[in-house]
């Protein structure tokens, strides 16, 4: 049967006591919220929502006639009331008299933002003239799955006839623009006694004159929809039938964090991206069925659904009852470049004089029988919808094929939605990527004052971080205030001891499997100790060993394996110490420990050159605030070791310094900032001293 979200019914989620106390504007962002709180309503940036509302001229002072309308690349489900356009509905009937026909329909984008009102720098999407000539009060036009599975059947007007038998219409396929609007207007003339249309292979708009009405027809529509493909499939084998196991849980996420950066490195050519995995029920449902290649071929159906997943997925040759993930990554290679080729043709067959440029022909989405799914993206949350923009059309493809026979988007009309003049002029106006863009980080130490000092630089710049530490109780603390500064998306965290081999590698697994990688490391994990050399046991010196020198090899070592994978360079940042490089009294340990980690770097740097991967060490001094080594006893036994107190060990080395200033965090996560950027893409084998001046640890 058509999966949803959950099976039970949608909740009615209007609260009239809530929504009596608010303007007819507000109560559209009511409801356009309430909307896109369920996915199986609509998805992820998907659909709009409208209202025709009375307000005063700023100018003239009368009442007029005004179109709010979702902006252009918003989302329904968290916009605010600043990301709706607001449009004269005189001067939008106005455009009628303007528009030359659908060969011109895309000019008449241009004159939208002549109907502005109250000067509102919102832009107005595609859609607006499929809102604006709705006679209706209140208009939303959504994508949920159990509509589109119906909009793609083959027989989706007769299906719609049999569902609703009159209350929604139908129309055939039209690429959304002002001509669409004039089809929707001449439908609700000819049909004044329906509800709302289902726009073939698209989706769903419904109408009412009353903001709560029109929410409650949104949800009784989709669920009878819905009802109707549970009743019809409930003894209905889903796209044939399976035909592979899925590996258990485990197994999945280990094959995926082989395959991931693997994937990641043969299509990051043009840019670093980001890859999600989704091993769902339904997903592996799909993967795992007798027509899933067939299916896939045929690609989305909903604008929407292609524009975040391409043409079509690639369905890797992994083959469950054969474990054959040897030959699979030595055959993936092969089948990417397939794809290319294939893409490539399909924009040969497509293109018009004026199309833009090819973009990135790599698939976005990959399908791994017994598996699960991989989309690869230029950023986390990209990658992650467009998964999420998978799961919808899976579930279209169940609905349809179940029913009927389930047809995509014809391959000329999906080339003219993904390589639209309009679109492209949207994606031109996109943001300039920040520095890290695409960029993985791993963060040893990461629960600590630098540690997480770097982690919140590289995040500032764009990166995904994975935060390891083997405090688990401070790690979940800088995670959660991590996220809440960036996002959910975009920070993960490992519990680590860096001495434990098994451990080191299963945490670079768990980072490949959540951001397809690695492209930076950050060796930081630490401890310090002092004691006169005579009173140095050897259990303390191998324990300075062990995380300082071992630690640093581990974790090092790991990266060098998913780095080479990848093939694309990388950085590996050692935060190390002046102690490195100039000798302190009772921290022998402490010190050769260091000392090994500067001539590690330096023999990494010699091996990783020839592969791009740079090798760079970062020697901090006396950065005692957040710093989880300045506790306990190491400053005890440092501030007895320099005739201090505990107060005034931070002035003392203040004082000691050139510069005569503190070193924070903020400082050292600089430098470590630098060497993993692209500001350092020629500096490999370097010692950067981060001690506010310490003659005894100048490198020459």
């Amino acid at each position: 049967m058509l999966k949803t979200v959950e099976k039970q019914p949608l909740e009615n989620l209007w609260n009239d006591s809530v929504a009596d106390e608010m303007s007819e504007s507000e109560k559209l962002l009511y409801r356009s919220n309430l909307l896109g709180s369920d996915k199986r309503i609509t998805n992820y940036g998907g659909g709009n929502t409208s209202a025709k509302v009375v307000e005063r001229d700023p100018l003239s002072g009368k009442d007029v006639e005004v179109l709010w309308v979702k902006g252009s690349g918003g989302d329904i489900g968290s916009i605010k009331i600043d990301g709706f356009a607001t449009l004269y509905m005189e001067k939008l009937e106005a455009l009628k008299g303007l528009y030359r026909g659908v060969e011109f329909e895309d000019e008449m984008v241009g004159y939208l933002p002549h109907c502005t009102f109250e000067l509102n720098p919102r832009a107005a999407s595609i859609d607006t003239p499929l809102h604006a000539y709705v006679p209706q009060k209140h208009v939303d036009h959504l994508h949920p799955d159990a509509i589109i599975a119906i909009a793609a059947s083959k027989n989706s007007k007769d299906l719609t006839q049999e569902i609703f038998n009159g209350e929604i219409g139908w129309l055939p396929w039209k690429k959304p623009g002002f001509e669409l609007g004039l089809w929707l207007e001449d439908f609700c003339k000819k049909n004044p006694d329906a509800k709302g249309v289902v726009l073939e292979s698209h989706g769903l708009f419904t109408w009412a004159d009353d903001a709560k009405a029109c929410y409650e027809l949104s949800l009784e529509i989709i669920q009878k929809a819905t009802d109707w493909f549970e009743a019809k499939t409930a003894d209905v084998a889903a796209f044939g039938g399976a035909v592979h196991k899925s590996h258990a849980p485990g197994q999945r996420r280990a094959i995926a964090a082989r395959l991931m950066p693997a994937i990641r490195g043969l299509v990051s050519g043009k840019q670093h991206m980001v890859g999600h995995f989704d091993d769902s029920d339904g997903v592996l449902e799909f993967v795992n069925a007798k027509d899933m290649r067939p299916l896939a071929a045929l690609g989305t159906s909903c604008p929407d659904h292609f524009l975040r997943t391409k043409i079509r997925p690639l369905v890797v040759d992994f083959v469950p009852a054969e474990n054959n993930i040897d030959a699979v990554l030595e055959g993936l290679p092969t089948q990417v470049a397939a794809y290319r080729e294939d893409y490539a043709a399909y924009y040969e067959r497509c293109k018009h004089d004026n199309s833009p440029a090819i973009r990135d022909p790599n698939a976005v989405v990959y399908l791994i029988p017994g598996v699960g799914m991989i989309t690869f993206a230029k950023d986390k949350a990209t990658a992650r919808i467009s998964g999420e923009f998978y799961i919808n059309a899976i579930n279209v493809m169940r609905g349809a094929s179940s029913v009927s026979e389930y047809v995509g988007l014809p391959e000329q009309e999906a080339f003219d939605i993904e390589y639209w003049l309009l679109e492209e002029a949207k994606l031109q106006r996109m943001p300039k990527p920040k520095s890290l863009a695409g960029r993985i980080a791993l963060v040893t130490g990461g629960a600590g004052g630098i540690g997480a000092a770097t982690a919140e630089r590289y995040l500032s710049e764009g990166a995904c971080v994975v935060l390891a530490d083997i405090d688990a109780e401070a790690l979940a603390s800088v995670e959660e205030k991590l996220k809440s500064l960036h996002s959910i998306d975009v920070v993960r965290s490992v519990n680590l001891d860096v001495t434990d081999e098994t451990a080191v590698i299963a945490a670079f697994a768990e980072t490949a499997v959540e951001f397809g990688g690695i492209d930076i490391l950050v060796s930081n994990a630490g401890i310090a100790s002092s004691a006169p050399v005579e009173e140095t046991s050897l259990a303390l010196w191998n324990k300075n060993m062990d995380i300082l020198s071992t630690g640093y090899f581990l974790v090092s070592r790991e990266a060098f394996k998913v780095l080479r994978t990848q093939s694309i360079g990388g950085a590996i940042v050692f935060i190390a110490s002046k102690n490195g490089l100039a000798a302190s009294p009772n921290a022998s340990a402490y010190c050769t420990a260091k000392a090994s980690e500067l001539h590690l770097a330096r023999c990494l740097a010699l091996e990783g050159a020839e592969a791009g991967i740079r090798v760079n060490v970062v020697n901090p001094d006396a950065v005692l605030r957040g710093s989880r080594i300045w506790e306990g006893d190491w400053l005890d036994q440092r501030a007895s070791t320099h005739g201090t107190d505990k107060d005034g060990l931070e002035e003392m080395y203040r004082q000691r310094s050139m510069l005569k200033r503190s070193v924070l965090p903020e400082d050292i996560a600089e430098a470590a900032y630098f060497f993993a950027s692209d500001k350092s893409a020629k500096s490999t084998g370097n010692i950067v001293n981060v001690d506010a001046g310490n003659v005894q640890a100048f490198t020459r």
